[in-house]
C-alpha cells in the first residue's frame, strides 16, 4: 500500500460519522446536556494550568471574522472579588430603592422606572431585577463563593456583533470547565462595575473594550450535574421538498 493511500485510510478511520437514528448522546452532548449551573463551591482554588486549558477552549471559539476581538480577565484574589461584589450590591440596592416597579406599596418613583425600561428593556426584565432584589437584599450572591472569576471584555470595534462572539466563547469556556470536573456559573450582573471609575481603571474597562460577563469557576460541592427537562420549542422547518411544517 502506497504512503498516500496509508494516510488516506487513516484519516478515514478517525473521521467522525453521523450516529445512526436514536443512538446514544456521544461524550459532547452528554456534555451539553448534564451541564448545570453551580451556585455552591469549595474553597479550594482552580490551579492555573485549568484555568488556562478552558480559556485556550475559548480561544478556539468561531468569531467573526475569526478577529478573536476579546479579553479575559481572571480574578483569584479573593479579597477582590468581595470587594467587586459589595460595589455591584451597592449599585443594585440604589436600582431597587429609586426604580422599584415591582410591588405597589414601594418606595421607588414608577414613572422613573417606566423610563428606564424604555432604554434598559433587558435588564429590567422581571426575571433579572427579581434577580437585582435579591442581591440587594444580601438573598443571592453575585459569584456564589466562586474562588476564581473570569471577566468577559469584548472589542467593540470587532465586526458583527461583539456581544454573540463573548457568547461562543464562553459556552466553550463553560463546557470545557464541566469536562474537566470544574463548575461554572454565568453572572451577567457584573456589569455595573463599568460605572464605578475604580474599576474601569483597575480591570482596564476603556475604549475599546467593555465588559460583557463573567463566569464563576470552581469545584463544584457534591454532583449538581444531570437531565432536567426543558420547554419544547416550535421549529418552522421548510423542507427539501418545498412544504412547509411545524416540529416539536
Amino acid at each position: 500500500m502506497e504512503a498516500e493511500d496509508i494516510q488516506t485510510k487513516e484519516v478515514e478511520e478517525t473521521k467522525l460519522r453521523p450516529p445512526e437514528s436514536g443512538a446514544d448522546f456521544n461524550p459532547v452532548e452528554d456534555v451539553i446536556y448534564r451541564r448545570r449551573s453551580v451556585r455552591y463551591y469549595k474553597k479550594k482554588q482552580v490551579p492555573e494550568y485549568l484555568v488556562r486549558r478552558i480559556l485556550e477552549a475559548g480561544r478556539f471559539a468561531p468569531t467573526a471574522g475569526n478577529a478573536q476581538t476579546w479579553k479575559p480577565v481572571v480574578v483569584q484574589d479573593r479579597a477582590m472579588i468581595d470587594e467587586m461584589t459589595a460595589d455591584v450590591v451597592k449599585v443594585c440596592k440604589l436600582g431597587t430603592k429609586y426604580l422599584d416597579y415591582s410591588t405597589p406599596s414601594s418606595t421607588g418613583h414608577k414613572w422613573a422606572a417606566d423610563l428606564v425600561m424604555r432604554f434598559r428593556t433587558n435588564e429590567f426584565h422581571p426575571i433579572p431585577y427579581a434577580a437585582m432584589k435579591l442581591i440587594a437584599e444580601g438573598r443571592l450572591g453575585l459569584w456564589h463563593g466562586a474562588p476564581t472569576v473570569i471577566l468577559l471584555l469584548a472589542d467593540m470595534r470587532t465586526p458583527g456583533s461583539p456581544h454573540v462572539d463573548i457568547g461562543i466563547i464562553g459556552q466553550n469556556i463553560v463546557l470545557a470547565a464541566h469536562s474537566l470536573g470544574l463548575g461554572t456559573c454565568w453572572v451577567s450582573f457584573c456589569k455595573p462595575l463599568i460605572y464605578n471609575p475604580k474599576w474601569r481603571t483597575r480591570l482596564g474597562l476603556r475604549y475599546p473594550y467593555k465588559l460583557v460577563s463573567s463566569i464563576g469557576v470552581g469545584f463544584p460541592r457534591g454532583n449538581p450535574d444531570g437531565y432536567i427537562p426543558r420547554e419544547t420549542k416550535a421549529i418552522d422547518w421548510f423542507a427539501e421538498d418545498g412544504s412547509f411544517k411545524v416540529l416539536y
